[in-house]
């Protein structure tokens, strides 16, 4: 009836269609490969932050109660609390901006 082929006749595989297919494949195996978070656990920069909280805690509150407690014991009220306390402030930055100065390779795990 007619020589033109119906709309709906499927086409043949073409070689470059499947060659296509297998490198778009291939690269979004890389993709992801390249993608996917490399650190288990928690990461140097959380680590950090973690330290950074703990020294400025632990001078603050070390100076405050080694504060009281001269205080307590040599009666003299609010001059060691003070004091002490200052002095744990001072600490605690002088490690967190030696932290922040020492490279991330620097930093012992654990």
């Amino acid at each position: 009836m007619s020589d033109k082929k119906s709309a709906q006749e499927p086409i043949a595989e073409d070689a470059r269609i499947d060659a296509l297919e297998e490198r778009l494949k291939a690269a979004n195996e890389r993709e992801e490969e390249r993608n996917r978070p490399r650190v288990s656990g928690t990461d140097a920069n959380y680590r950090s932050g973690n330290r950074v909280l703990a020294d400025l805690l632990g001078g603050i509150l070390g100076g405050a109660v080694i504060g009281w407690t001269i205080d307590y014991f040599a009666d003299t009220s609010p001059a060691g609390l003070l004091i002490m306390m200052a002095f744990g402030i001072i600490v605690a930055f002088r490690n967190i901006i030696r932290a922040a100065n020492t490279r991330p390779d620097d930093i012992d795990e654990g």
